[in-house]
């Protein structure tokens, strides 16, 4: 930490971007003038968050195994890489093949980079020197041949060790410490101490975190209401896919999606994950669909996770209108509770039923509310649960750590992941959705304690039409939330925006949303109040 605060990194004044990975001051990381400038101390303050997690942990070398590249099967095509997440986190290294080190109790940061020969040159361009990558990420930089001889000088080194509660992958398994690091820790517990650490300080933003993450949903954004101007019947999905795509490079920088893009339109929108090399986004738009499109930018390895969903033929029908104001309002019920205090569970449940209320002046339910929930009917229109953390995965991690919360059984419920108390710094999504979805229906017609709920005439006419998701990215706050999610919602602003009108509007017609509106200007985001 004390080599990248000599450099000034959170301070200094940035002069004028240069294209390329980073500015012309190595402080910053960008992608151009039009694009944010990223303050790389947000790493040092990364790390400062999990050495104060790690405050009363034994002393040794804490040790981090980035990414490596990998050819695309038997042959020499290298896929385009993407740092490891907690890497990433801790250092900001854009590179495969590196290493990185955190002493206890010092904090001191050391990297270990791959040593390129001058052969690399030819294809690769100039190879950059220790100190020159030392200065360009504000940490001393060593080779990996000299990461061994490092370890060596700590009594004991220690590498995380835990699964990801949403994959079910060990990281210890994926990315294990080279075999020649000497003094590894002989605690081989899952979860370990620096993996929960870890996780943790991930859970909570700083505010530079909190701005990056800011601008890739203010990208995102920007590019779905361009998607939602060219939508029409006849396109095919992977059309709006390329269109998104397109804008979030050019208009953002952002070389990577957060997640491969869920273009779903008419029946495809039952289907929570499409887009998928089974279902490639290749259905062409009908008149009649409702396209719902779950696509997210990444800047800088740092997350958006946005839906909108829309009538292909640029208005709701009546029946579309019911729906879609019914996960709208399950958004709105959400926002009106997500505070610190207040459990996930309870969003998820509130959203629940606003979602069931709809589907009651639908026509598809009748009864009561109340036995409605009782009788869980609500997992068989909202399966999956109400969102997720956010960061530097789309999925971030640390929703399921011990001392918090455990996963429910019920259904709706068990697909949560996280069913922790919201807390300053937390950053989620919010995305509620109603689905028909057949392998859901079936059941649930069959079973007398939810059939009696259904009116199964109704209900097929909207069989095979899909579903309607919505999803924000929120930024939990001291007296609430922020929405950094600047897309049209109500039903006149989709209409609005598909026919041709202005956005962002003169004027906010939906403040419970709490929007927060922005513009780009010197190299990040300023609140506009509209």
């Amino acid at each position: 930490m004390a080599a990248i605060a000599s450099l000034n990194c959170k301070s200094k004044a940035s002069p004028a971007n240069t294209p390329g990975a980073f500015a012309t001051d190595p402080c910053f990381f960008s992608r151009g003038a039009h694009t944010y400038r990223v303050p790389l101390g947000l790493h040092a303050d990364n790390r400062a968050a999990l050495l104060e997690r790690l405050k009363d942990h034994a002393p040794g070398v804490c040790l981090f195994v980035g990414g490596d590249a990998h050819e695309r099967n038997d042959t020499d095509h290298e896929e385009l890489f993407r740092q490891e997440s907690y890497f990433q986190y801790l250092f900001g290294v854009a590179e495969p093949g590196w290493f990185g080190t955190v002493a206890l109790p010092s904090g001191k940061a050391t990297l270990f980079a791959p040593e390129l020969g001058p052969e690399y040159a030819v294809w690769m361009g100039k190879i950059a020197t220790r100190e020159e990558l030392g200065k360009r990420y504000g940490v001393e930089v060593k080779w990996t041949s000299a990461l061994a001889a490092h370890c060596a000088t700590f009594d004991v080194t220690y590498a995380p060790r835990g699964v990801n509660s949403d994959s079910g992958n060990g990281i210890h398994e994926r990315l294990p410490p080279p075999a020649d690091v000497p003094n590894l820790s002989d605690d081989l517990s899952v979860p370990n101490a620096l993996f929960l650490a870890a996780c943790e300080a991930r859970v909570f933003k700083s505010a530079d975190e909190a701005a990056l993450l800011r601008y890739a949903s203010w990208v995102t954004s920007n590019a779905h209401v361009d998607v939602m101007r060219v939508v029409k019947p006849e396109m095919y999905e992977y059309e709006l896919e390329a269109e998104f795509l397109y804008r979030c490079a050019r208009d953002g920088g952002c070389r990577n999606c957060a997640y491969t893009s869920i273009c779903a339109c008419g029946p495809n929108a039952a289907v929570l994950h499409y887009g998928h090399a089974g279902a490639p986004n290749a259905r062409r738009l009908e008149s009649g669909d409702l396209a719902l499109l779950d696509m997210g930018a990444e800047y800088h390895c740092y997350c958006s996770d946005i839906t909108c969903t829309m009538p292909v033929d640029g208005a709701f029908t009546p029946a579309q209108k019911i729906v879609y104001e019914g996960v709208l309002e399950a958004q709105r019920a959400v926002y009106k509770i997500m505070r610190p205090g207040c459990s996930w569970t309870d969003c998820h449940l509130a959203a629940e039923r606003e979602i069931l209320k709809s589907l009651v002046t639908l026509g598809v339910l009748r009864g009561d509310l109340d036995a409605m929930v009782a009788a869980e009917l609500g997992g068989v229109f909202l399966p999956c649960g109400l969102g997720h953390f956010i960061g530097v995965d789309c999925h971030d991690v640390g929703g399921y750590l011990p001392d918090h919360p455990p996963r429910s059984s019920r259904p709706g419920l068990r697909k949560l992941r996280t069913a922790r108390v919201l807390d300053v710094g937390m950053m989620l999504t919010v995305e509620p959705g109603c689905y028909f979805i057949d392998a859901l229906l079936d059941p649930a017609l069959e079973n007398p304690e939810t059939a009696a709920f259904f009116d199964a005439d109704r209900l097929a006419q909207f069989r095979g039409s899909g579903g309607v998701r919505l999803e924000d990215v929120i930024l939990i706050t001291a007296d609430g939330l922020e929405n950094y999610t600047t897309c049209p919602r109500t039903v006149a602003e989709v209409e609005g925006v598909m026919a041709g009108g202005a956005w962002p509007p003169a004027t906010d017609a939906a403040p419970d949303l709490n929007r927060k509106w922005a513009k780009f200007e010197n190299g990040g985001l300023v609140d506009v109040a509209l």
